[in-house]
């Protein structure tokens, strides 16, 4: 597991809050004030000076916390704390305000711990946009050298050099060499490119290992990278604002307790009354259990190779409606493999594979590994190639036993061998190699990246257990591929050839309809990740990615996806168990009060009790009893 994506260690995290802090002052607070409670000859003033100075140090920094909270959220569970508090103070009761002070901080600080994501996508695409560049003195490598500078100064018309494994720092066209270029992240295709004299590089891209020398035809800022920075900027700032189960359970608590409270007052004419009502109500089952809940949901998550980015999305994950995949890397593997071999008349399928691969040993070309495994896979004998040449427009051509085999594209092979149209199959979609032997057609090798094995049974399995009623896939990929890898999965909805700046629009257009939940693994998918309800990032491939996303999928399988959905819908089973358990627990307490039965001080303490059982239930989302997942892959007996 890379460090970088390791779950914070909540815990530490609540230590080191502000809300922690106070929360621990708090709790020495009291016990101080109960020392010299014990005192003999102690003056009330001095029993009561710890008290007062955490609820006046402690408590006005909370309290203004509440009131912004509550402006935004149209009230919630803190509010009612925060009249406890007010109210404590001001008939004189300060410890039962230093103890709200400190439940009320507590819940927040583990709330705070469980929910801290300092968003760092921005950051990560800033770490990995190159800051300086390389701009040649001549007109080529080999002529005058080159010299650094910033990519903000790079002019239209600089030429540049890109050296071995470097980003590409401006939108360009490649003017000198021949190499790759790894666009993945930024456009949805599953592949490596070939660059050669004439190809545009994409600001972004990762070059091979051959160095290039591109003509700028764009600014750094107005380059398809800063296009994608400004992209995410938009979604980071239209995030949208998800209310809090804690919020939403807890406005109309708020309302019963408060009128209770004033029943009290109203049939005994005594504000104590009052005060013992609201201290029992105290909602803290909503403000310590839910949080609690959610940082065991968290260690269940790691448990499983899943990294919780963002803990609120684990109240929504259960909820989604719609889920949005990408292509590559999430519903396939990423990986072309070959699906069919058609030949030509007088050479054999495996005979043809044998010198492709033989020759493809010394390419770097997107498909070479996969035409290589090919080979492997059918166990054939290699010939030794005697000589080989990739050069730009004319394919990869090496001498085998004695023959020229030429592997290159369909265009190429018809200027080479025109009759070999005459032959060659017409084909819709997927990626191809033709291969010729002396010049003369011999096969066509079709490859396509293929779903993953689970995929099918994944689809079908999301509406009929998880309630999901809308699926789709939403890829920077061509639309034939798209469309037969939906085919394959049972996905009716395509969007296929779709710009980041699409992605978005897409799910935005989603959210108005429920919770919606994407999946993908690039750069190009963050914007779309940032703004979905819940995020996930399948495989920990790219900083910027694993940031945008809530949750990052180690291992980039949906075995693990339906395991995170059931930790989601586990977390909000049993954070509604300990929050409304805790706040019947506490309208029955509330009754009491009512009719006097508890004062302030007695009702802080059973507040108390109910906090225990609440917590104490709430720590057995970490802890389940067997398997969590109901899916069973084609892999896996049901």
């Amino acid at each position: 597991m890379d460090a970088k994506l390791k779950a914070p260690n909540p815990w530490l995290l609540f230590i080191r809050s502000t809300d922690g802090m106070i929360t621990v002052a708090a709790l020495i607070a009291i016990a101080v004030h109960l020392i010299l409670w014990l005192a003999v000859g102690a003056e009330e003033i001095d029993k009561n000076w710890p008290l007062i100075a955490i609820v006046v140090i402690g408590g006005i920094p909370l309290m203004w916390d509440v009131v912004k909270s509550a402006i935004k959220t149209r009230g919630g569970a803190d509010t009612l704390a925060a009249v406890s508090i007010i109210t404590s103070v001001l008939l004189g009761e300060w410890l039962v305000a230093a103890i709200i002070v400190l439940m009320l901080s507590g819940g927040e600080a583990l709330e705070g711990a469980a929910s801290r994501r300092a968003s760092g996508t921005l950051d990560a695409l800033a770490r990995r946009a190159p800051s300086t560049a390389h701009r040649l003195l001549g007109s080529s490598l080999l002529d005058g050298g080159m010299e650094e500078i910033a990519v903000a100064d790079i002019a239209i018309g600089d030429v540049m050099a890109v050296l071995p494994h470097e980003l590409c720092p401006v939108d360009g066209e490649v003017v000198e060499g021949h190499g790759t270029m790894d666009e993945s992240y930024l456009t949805g295709e599953p592949y490596v490119v070939s660059k050669s004299k004439g190809s545009q590089a994409m600001s972004g891209a990762v070059n091979g290992d051959t160095p290039l020398t591109i003509v700028a035809t764009k600014r750094a800022h107005d380059s398809r990278y800063a296009q994608i920075v400004g992209v995410l900027h938009e979604a980071e700032d239209n995030r949208p604002e998800m209310r809090r189960m804690a919020d939403r359970l807890g406005a109309w608590y708020t309302v019963i307790a408060l009128a209770l409270g004033g029943v009290g007052w109203i049939i005994s004419g005594d504000p104590l009354r009052f005060l013992a009502v609201v201290v029992v109500a105290t909602p803290c089952p909503l403000l310590i259990a839910v949080p609690v809940a959610i940082i065991g949901a968290i260690s269940l998550a790691a448990r499983r190779g899943i990294i919780v980015k963002n803990p609120g999305m684990l109240e929504n994950a259960s909820e989604v409606k719609t889920v949005m995949f990408d292509k590559t890397g999430t519903l396939t593997y990423g990986r072309p493999v070959i699906t069919d071999i058609h030949t030509a008349p007088g050479f054999e399928e495996d005979q043809v594979l044998a010198l492709a691969a033989s020759v493809e040993r010394y390419s770097r070309h997107p498909l070479a590994e996969a035409i290589r495994e090919g080979a492997q896979t059918r166990e054939l004998n290699l010939p030794d190639v005697v000589e080989v040449s990739e050069r730009p427009g004319q394919g990869l051509t090496g001498m085998v036993g004695g023959h020229l085999i030429r592997i290159t594209n369909r265009r190429s092979a018809l200027e080479i061998d025109p009759d070999s149209g005459n032959h060659i199959p017409v084909t819709s979609s997927g990626m191809e190699s033709v291969v010729l032997v002396d010049g003369n057609y011999a096969a066509l090798i079709r490859l396509r990246d293929e779903p993953r094995a689970s995929a099918g049974e994944f689809i079908a399995h999301l509406p009929r257990k998880h309630k999901v009623d809308k699926l789709m896939i939403i890829s920077g990929d061509r639309g034939s591929e798209v469309r037969y890898l939906a085919d394959k999965v049972g996905i009716d909805e395509v969007h296929a050839e779709a710009s980041p700046e699409k992605k978005l629009e897409i799910v935005k257009k989603h959210n108005e309809r429920g919770a919606t939940m994407f999946l993908g693994d690039g750069i190009n998918d963050a914007p779309a990740m940032a703004v979905a309800t819940v995020g996930v990032a399948m495989g920990a491939n790219s900083d910027v990615t694993s940031e945008a996303a809530d949750a990052v999928i180690l291992d980039s399988s949906l075995e693990r996806l339906d395991d995170l959905i059931h930790i989601s819908a586990r977390m909000r089973r049993i954070a509604l168990q300990s929050a409304g358990g805790g706040m019947v627990l506490s309208i029955i307490g509330m009754i009491f009060a009512v009719f006097g039965v508890l004062t302030p001080l007695m009702g802080a303490i059973v507040q108390e009790v109910i906090d225990v059982l609440a917590i104490l239930n709430s720590a057995r989302v970490a802890l389940p009893k067997g398997s969590i997942s109901d899916f069973d892959t084609p892999n896996k007996s049901s």
